[in-house]
Formats: structure tokens, C-alpha cells, sequence
């Protein structure tokens, strides 16, 4: 089975504390949703195809109403699943699916969360390496006299975001790095995960 980007955006949710399918629902609403969306409709058969890949399991509990309700958690080979969909992290991936993936990079350890972090600040080197040399190219009478009416100064607005968007992106990234880098940041769930995915649990 292939996992879908909202089975992994769940399994994410999951790895950090077993949750019904309701709770899945807000939270795909929020946090997530201000920075990658799902349809509500999705979320109920997602839950039904990993469960049936012994990616998740329930439990019955009693529900909110007269009747009962499914509490979901991942599984050891859930949490496998999730570090490989982590790790596969590539500058191919759409943006917004990269913060999805960034929202569970706690899951990896330092030097795994690293060589994720390294490969997209690379990517938006590339990127704002070929916006600048755009830039660069720009004879200075045309920049110096482009007016709010002419095409060109809508090319020059469009390149000037791109170039902030990838400054900003790799500033972000270096923020990231740094933390994962920082003295002491060792995450003990780390640890709890392998003892689990030892056990097959």
C-alpha cells in the first residue's frame, strides 16, 4: 500500500497521542490547516485504509453521544512509515507539503533531521541563485525606469517576491538548523520509538 500525503499527515498527528477521528478532523483544521489543507469527507475512509495496513489501530470508548466512538493509535510499523515518509523529503515536494512534513520532523533524530533541513536549504539556494542571476541580467535603464504600466515592472514585482520568498526560506532553514544543532536538544521519544518499533508494538 501506498501511503497518501493525508495518511501520513495522520499518522503524523497520531505519533504524538492516540486521537479520534473527530479530534483528527479539528486538528487537520487546526494547527494544520493554516498551512496545508484535507477535506473532511477524506479523513474517515484514510482512517479505514491504515488501519486495514496495521499502520494504526483502535480501540471502542464510549463517545460523546449515546453512541460509542473509535480512539486510533499508530503502530509500530506506523511510526516506520512516517520516518521513511520524512526521509524522503525532497526540493521536488510541494511547499506547502514540506511544512506538513516539518510539522512531525521531531520524530528523527538530529543527524536524520539534519540531512532533511540541509536538502531543502539547498534547494532554495539553487532557486535564489537563478532569481539573482535574473536580477543581475536586468540592464540598468530598464530598472531604473520601469513604471507601475509597463509589463516589465510587473516581471520586476514577481522576481523581487521570489527573491524575498527564498531569503526568507532559507533564513527559516537556518533557524532550523541551528536549532537541531543546539546543545542538548535530544528529544527522549526518540528513544521511546525505537524501543517500540523493537518490540513490533
Amino acid at each position: 500500500m501506498t501511503t497518501s500525503t493525508l495518511g501520513n499527515a495522520l499518522l503524523g498527528l497520531l505519533a504524538r497521542r492516540p486521537a479520534t477521528g473527530y479530534e483528527l478532523a479539528g486538528l487537520l483544521r487546526r494547527p494544520i490547516g493554516h498551512f496545508w489543507h484535507a477535506r473532511h469527507s477524506q479523513i474517515y475512509p484514510e482512517l479505514g485504509r491504515l488501519e486495514a495496513a496495521a499502520l494504526i489501530r483502535h480501540t471502542v470508548i464510549a463517545g460523546p453521544g449515546p453512541r460509542p466512538t473509535k480512539r486510533y493509535r499508530i503502530t509500530a510499523a506506523g511510526r516506520r512509515q512516517l520516518r521513511q515518509w520524512l526521509l524522503a523529503t525532497t526540493p521536488e515536494v510541494d511547499p506547502r507539503e514540506v511544512l506538513l512534513r516539518v510539522y512531525s520532523l521531531w520524530v528523527l533524530g538530529p543527524d536524520e533531521a539534519l540531512q532533511v533541513v540541509t536538502a531543502i536549504r539547498r534547494h532554495h539556494e539553487r532557486v535564489l541563485g537563478s532569481y539573482r542571476q535574473i536580477h543581475a541580467e536586468t540592464p540598468a535603464d530598464v530598472e531604473t525606469g520601469l513604471v507601475p504600466t509597463d509589463p516589465e515592472f510587473a516581471a520586476r514585482a514577481t522576481l523581487e517576491w521570489g527573491i524575498a520568498f527564498e531569503e526568507h526560506r532559507i533564513r527559516w532553514c537556518d533557524w532550523l538548523l541551528h536549532s537541531v544543532q543546539a546543545q542538548g536538544w535530544v528529544n527522549p521519544a526518540w528513544a521511546e520509538l525505537a524501543d517500540l518499533a523493537g518490540q513490533g508494538r
